[in-house]
């Protein structure tokens, strides 16, 4: 078997056979996106998220399109404390895995004067709470085999604000923050953590902007390229942090946004 520094000076590098990823928010959107490319690199893949129905119809497309295996698990990531037994029952029922990519996410658009308490934590739960939750839980067994990889999606909020955004921002920022605190945490035990920060890409949770040309327009504007992100835009990115060729990466925040933030 070849080394790891073998590996990767190869196609092997981006190979995820025989591996086991689970995608939280793969029923639509940005998880989607991601867990099909996983899939299309030979990896079987579970879908999280609360709609069974979504999840089951995700999956059954992902494994016509790709051959992989491919599956849904309901559950509500906002319940934190039953995070540890659903991930056990997860990995009883199809295996631990060696992936985790954290892609749920939720957001409003309103001022800071009118969140509530419920928002704010609704929030923070979701965005925040549950990716630390969920991978905690499923990291012993990446530490034991020695091998495992969290992808936690950030935002242009991670480092930009915009208005409305308050609770968002936060959280998102907070995600940069918990890339690295995971990676500190676990990296020596074989799991490395890092994360991807979509531009604007059209999506449930981006669909207000998207819907109004003008808007749609005006970020793309926005960005270095001259348009908004395609789903299929995040495949490369997700790929390469979820195989063997980033094994000496890291801790990083990679900003998928056409130069939105380099301008």
């Amino acid at each position: 078997m070849n080394s790891a520094a073998e590996t990767n000076t190869n196609a092997d590098g981006f190979s995820l056979a025989r591996k086991h990823a689970l995608v939280t928010g793969g029923g639509s959107g940005i998880g989607f996106a991601i867990a099909e490319a996983l899939a299309e690199a030979g990896a079987q893949v579970t879908l999280l998220g609360r709609r069974a129905e979504v999840l089951e119809d995700a999956a059954a497309r992902i494994a016509k399109n790709s051959g992989a295996e491919a599956r849904g698990f309901a559950c509500d990531l906002g319940e934190l404390e039953k995070i540890d037994r659903r991930a056990a029952e997860l990995s009883e029922a199809h295996g631990a895995p060696d992936i985790v990519v954290n892609a749920a996410g939720w957001r409003t658009r309103e001022p800071a004067a009118d969140i509530t308490p419920e928002v704010w934590r609704a929030t923070i739960d979701t965005n925040l709470s549950a990716p630390f939750f969920l991978a905690r839980a499923l990291a012993p067994a990446m530490c034991a085999r020695g091998w495992g990889r969290i992808l936690n999606i950030a935002s242009l909020q991670s480092r930009l604000a915009f208005e409305g955004g308050i609770a968002y921002g936060a959280s998102k920022g907070g995600v940069a923050q918990l890339t690295r605190a995971m990676a500190v945490e676990w990296s020596a035990h074989g799991i490395n953590a890092n994360a991807l920060a979509p531009g604007f890409f059209p999506t449930a949770l981006t669909a207000p902007l998207f819907d109004d040309e003008n808007v749609a327009a005006a970020l793309a504007a926005r960005t270095a390229i001259g348009r908004n992100g395609r789903l299929r835009d995040l495949a490369g990115a997700a790929l390469f942090f979820c195989a063997p060729a980033s094994d000496y990466i890291t801790g990083q925040v990679l900003f998928v946004d056409g130069g939105f933030t380099a301008k």
